[in-house]
């Protein structure tokens, strides 16, 4: 397969939805203004359930940072694998999956470059000090698990171990990346935690991944369809994970909490009950709706997206009041 050119990801990421874009460089007020030549392309899409600068109508939003489809030509100049390769790393539409929430009355937020140029579910400068051929200032020498395992901010490997890069990066290109993505990406979904606390009190995040099926499969005896991943209780009150076992199991899903994975950067950052904001993570089984030799979905994405609608829709409608308690 061909890699992905900048352009192509860009075709076709426009002509699936119509999704507000915020530009990368933009300020929250330039919402929807069309990149000009030189600009970088758009850091995210983002939807929200009212129009800007009305009261959010439920405290739920709604993350997808693994999706994005973006892989830039700079990228892939220093690769050394071609993008299919690189996209088995990819959260392969799960943006798509929950992207009818905010009709549903959940804010949602998609990063649109690939998790393998930036991952916004890491710290930003979560960096591994032996990708780059310069050395890092000390605040970027992360000694992270996340790191020793080649998957940093910017990752060293696929999910199959294969390097990704034939070269070593410098650490310029490390921040412009971050600059790019990763800063108005958390800014944006900050926006849309204070929006929430704004109108109700509190907030509540998911934050939406996928999980390759030999992960789901890991030391059980059946796999996961979904694996919840509250950091064992101390991202988010335990009603908000306990109810969405509930939903998930009563449609006939399989449902483990926090194995093999319990959270990651975003929920651990921002799940602070105590702070009313909740945080979980759930990664969905990539068996469920994709053939993961070929990235391309199967006959059940259809009902595994409508599932998705009915929990998104039983959690907008549920009263959470009492987490502003904490």
């Amino acid at each position: 397969m061909n890699p992905l050119t900048e352009s192509d990801a860009e075709r076709s990421i426009d002509a699936m939805n119509a999704w507000e874009t915020i530009l990368a460089d933009a300020a929250p007020e330039s919402a929807g203004e069309p990149a000009s030549a030189g600009q970088s392309p758009l850091a995210f899409d983002l939807r929200r359930a009212a129009a800007e600068g009305a009261s959010a109508p439920t405290p739920l939003v709604f993350a997808s940072p693994h999706s994005g489809r973006l892989y830039p030509e700079d990228m892939m100049a220093a690769a050394a694998l071609d993008a299919h390769a690189i996209r088995r790393s990819e959260d392969v539409l799960v943006d798509e999956l929950v992207g009818r929430a905010a009709e549903l009355g959940a804010a949602v937020i998609a990063a649109r470059y690939a998790r393998a140029y930036i991952d916004v579910n890491r710290e930003a400068f979560e960096l591994d000090p032996s990708m780059f051929v310069d050395e890092l200032p000390d605040f970027a020498r992360a000694r992270t698990a996340r790191v020793a395992a080649g998957l940093g901010a910017i990752a060293r490997v696929v999910s199959e171990g294969q390097e990704i890069y034939a070269r070593k990066l410098t650490f310029a290109e490390a921040r412009g990346r971050i600059d790019r993505a990763h800063r108005p990406y958390h800014a944006a979904l900050e926006r849309l935690i204070a929006e929430a606390h704004a109108a109700h009190g509190f907030a509540i995040l998911i934050d939406w991944h996928s999980m390759p099926s030999a992960a789901a499969r890991a030391g059980r005896d059946r796999p996961a369809d979904f694996v919840l991943g509250d950091r064992f209780g101390a991202a988010c009150a335990g009603a908000l994970t306990a109810q969405v076992e509930r939903e998930l199991e009563s449609m006939g899903y399989r449902v483990a909490r926090n194995s093999p994975y319990a959270g990651g950067y975003t929920t651990e950052h921002y799940g602070r009950p105590a702070r009313r904001t909740h945080a979980l993570q759930i990664e969905i089984n990539r068996g469920l709706y994709l053939d993961e030799a070929t990235l391309q979905t199967t006959s059940r994405f259809a009902r595994l997206k409508a599932d998705l609608e009915r929990l998104t829709a039983t959690l907008a409608g549920t009263d959470w009041s009492a987490l502003r308690g904490g």
